[in-house]
């Protein structure tokens, strides 16, 4: 496993009716809502270590600093790119910077940072309780 700080990804999504903070809980306005921000940002972190990985081993969130700057309405497509920015044994952490997508400007939606732990998958699951794929 070889983990070092600038490793990058990109996800994008668009803005459906399930994504709004109205649907999540969140608000009461029918646009993005920060829950949802939030699950984007991480799947960028995700997918951006994930195939370093070693079999058996995950990362988990611990930490989150959000802002959310701009409404995005349903339609609009987001684009969240996050980088490592910083390893320190089994810590993680992350910058994230989430933009919409198909506008001449340079729109910020949101950014922040995500610290993640890497783990023994398994054994986290039996910490949790869970059964394993459930």
């Amino acid at each position: 496993m070889s983990l070092t700080a600038g490793l990058r990804a990109t996800v994008a999504a668009v803005v459906t009716e399930a994504d709004t903070a109205q649907a999540l809980g969140s608000g009461d306005v029918p646009v993005l809502g920060t829950p949802r921000l939030l699950a984007l940002a991480e799947a960028a972190t995700v997918a951006a270590v994930g195939p370093q990985l070693a079999d058996g081993l995950t990362s988990v969130g611990t930490a989150v600093s959000l802002e959310h700057r701009r409404a995005s309405p349903v339609g609009a497509e987001i684009v969240v790119e996050a980088e490592l920015t910083e390893v320190d044994g089994s810590r993680l952490v992350f910058g994230f910077i989430a933009r919409a997508a198909g506008t001449d400007e340079d729109i910020v939606v949101g950014a922040g940072t995500v610290e993640r732990v890497i783990l023994n998958s398994e054994r986290f699951i039996a910490r949790a309780g869970a059964a394993p794929g459930a």
